[in-house]
């Protein structure tokens, strides 16, 4: 029998519910369903649907799309949403997660002003984690810049790879803003890298958020390697598509993102060059 020309990983694409704003959290499931996307991940904000777990069930199955994981309402727009205390949005999430079949909860660090939840942070999560058997995969954020000031707005640290945390989310936009090298922060995430937000950056002051490979981030190395290292968790689509002139433009921006993805998941069955 002829060996395997490819090794494909079992990690599934999913596309986040974000990358189709402004347009809705239901029309998220549309286009991942008509694009051949194996899930969504729903991003808990502003638009009610997000929020609604009965009706995101209903999505799910009327599209016969699953629902991966679940990214808390962590954002500065939604401070209101599911509760002003932080760990209750996460205990919600969890439980949305659950009931939805997702395995994941992705959730930012604290901002710093949030004090008292900051001091906990990394034991709660700890906590949280040993209550379920979903994953808190925690994501790295960057600094905030104006010219040429440096805000540290995150706490413990927008690094959340020298943090001890049972799971991370590796987010390829953000390492661009942050201006540092994301392979690096990947091999500090080792085996605890659960999840991944795939996207392109070029080192702005701004979250870009580019489609794969219009940026200068290493994303097929990534996904290269994630294919050689056997990843099971999940690669989801997180891209910004705001500036498209129409759906069919945002649709085009979306299957280029999962074509991407899936080519560069195509690892070479042959050992891997030093």
């Amino acid at each position: 029998m002829a060996e395997p020309v490819v090794r494909i990983p079992d990690a599934k694409v999913a596309l986040s519910t974000a990358s189709v704003y402004p347009e809705s959290t239901a029309t998220a499931f549309e286009i991942a369903a008509r694009l051949g996307y194996d899930g969504v991940e729903v991003m808990v904000w502003t638009d009610p649907v997000s929020q609604d777990v009965e009706a995101l069930k209903r999505l799910s199955d009327y599209h016969q799309v699953p629902i991966l994981a679940v990214h808390a309402p962590c954002l500065l727009i939604t401070q209101r949403v599911w509760s002003t205390d932080p760990w209750v949005k996460l205990q919600r999430a969890r439980a949305a997660a659950e009931t939805l079949g997702a395995s994941t909860v992705v959730v930012h660090p604290p901002f710093r002003w949030q004090r008292t939840y900051a001091r906990d942070f990394v034991n709660g999560i700890w906590r949280m984690a040993d209550e379920t058997d979903v994953r808190f995969a925690v994501e790295n954020m960057y600094p905030w810049r104006y010219r040429d000031r440096e805000m540290l707005a995150y706490a413990p640290a927008w690094d959340v790879s020298n943090d001890d945390y049972r799971h991370f989310t590796v987010d390829l936009s953000h390492t661009a803003t942050a201006r540092t090298d994301g392979m690096a922060m990947v091999d500090r995430m080792g085996d605890r890298l659960a999840h991944v937000h795939l996207a392109d950056g070029k080192g702005s002051g701004k979250d870009e958020h580019l489609v794969p490979g219009r940026g200068d981030q290493p994303c097929a190395e990534l996904l290269e390697r994630l294919a050689r290292t056997g990843f099971d968790g999940h690669v989801v689509i997180e891209v910004n598509t705001r500036r498209a002139m129409s759906s069919a433009e945002r649709e085009a921006d979306l299957a280029e993102a999962l074509a991407f993805t899936r080519l560069h998941l195509a690892s070479s069955a042959q050992a891997p060059r030093p």
